[in-house]
């Protein structure tokens, strides 16, 4: 159409005329289309609004925190016992050396992993998901992958930053390879608790203890400083974190307490990752944390390690968590699977 070429013809010329400079890059405001190249389940997930108060929430106070806390930790969790009931996946609470846990138990267990166990870090930017609200994605690994569950409750700020809930992961994983063989025991969890498993791993080494045989990460938060190049172009496109400079940036300081937010231990990027066990990837094209994702796959690779990155089309910050029941959710939990059972011992 004249009209449409004309439009576009000015479009380019202010473009040209914004970056003929060297320097950071000007973009036109655009309206950017909810993707017909994945599932139907995945478009709803896409097309969804921002969830208010979670993304921009600004607690005055560590009893708005506990509330707020409270309040989404209740909505998560009614919808993890209901995919528990879909997906037929059993969980029974537990404690191990004073850290409470739940094991989750799917209908069937794989032949082939009856001897193993995976141990899951939750996420919820180590504030969010306490409780049964943080056994949302090891329900989907257990269901989709036919793995038993180890799910670590560990602490969360405001009562309990850094370090107590590395403290807390740090103590199940000392007493779980006490009593497991660590070549038959596989560590995964997304956002902020892929970010803690990855401490945590660093903790591992430098402690002596034995590293599990893999690990699945997903969307890592691994640099709680706004560092990575989605910070800025998946900016207000990811519906779920949105922007560092909402809940994003405020949790960072919540859980760091005071910390330097690159001390390795609480952004494990700048940790060193020589010895880590084989990793898988994942991360999705609207993700504000794609560049991170990306990032720790390359650290890994240079420190030697194999990583493998599997990046889903539209997908924002763990949707296959948020979505256990799309087609693409199904299919991060059974690459995982495959992973692990590709380097677990039987």
């Amino acid at each position: 159409m004249p009209g449409a070429k004309l439009a576009w013809e000015q479009i380019e010329a202010t473009q040209n005329a914004a970056n003929k400079q060297a320097g950071p890059r000007l973009v036109p405001g655009r309206s950017i289309p909810v993707p017909n190249t994945v599932s139907p389940s995945l478009q709803t997930t896409i097309a969804a609004p921002y969830r208010v108060p979670a993304w921009d929430a600004n607690p005055k106070d560590a009893a708005d925190w506990k509330t707020l806390i409270r309040t989404l930790g209740d909505e998560t969790a009614a919808a993890t016992r209901e995919a528990q009931e879909k997906l037929g996946v059993s969980m029974e609470p537990t404690v191990i050396d004073g850290v409470k846990a739940f094991i989750l138990t799917p209908k069937v267990i794989a032949p082939e992993n009856r001897n193993r166990l995976l141990v899951n870090v939750h996420g919820g930017g180590f504030v969010y998901n306490p409780g049964v609200a943080g056994t949302q994605e090891p329900t989907s690994m257990a269901a989709y992958g036919g793995f038993k569950i180890l799910s670590i409750d560990y602490r969360m700020p405001p009562d309990h930053p850094y370090p107590a809930g590395l403290d807390d992961c740090l103590k199940v994983w000392r007493a779980t390879v006490e009593t497991n063989d660590p070549k038959k025991l596989g560590l995964f969890g997304s956002s902020a608790g892929a970010g803690m498993l990855l401490a945590m791993s660093l903790r591992a080494k430098e402690e002596g203890l034995p590293l599990p045989a893999a690990l699945a990460v997903g969307t890592p938060w691994v640099d709680l400083t706004e560092t990575g190049d989605t910070y800025r172009t998946n900016e207000w496109l990811d519906n779920i974190l949105v922007s560092y400079r909402g809940y994003l940036g405020r949790a960072a300081q919540l859980y760091a307490n005071g910390n330097d937010l690159k001390d390795p231990h609480v952004s494990p990027i700048y940790g060193d990752f020589h010895g880590f066990p084989p990793t898988v990837l994942t991360s999705g094209t609207r993700d504000l944390l794609l560049s991170l994702t990306v990032l720790t796959h390359r650290k890994l690779r240079r420190s030697n390690v194999e990583a493998e990155l599997n990046v889903f089309e539209g997908m924002s910050h763990i949707s296959f968590v948020l979505n256990p029941y799309a087609p693409e959710s199904r299919e991060v939990f059974t690459d995982w699977a495959r992973f692990f059972d590709k380097h677990l011992g039987h």
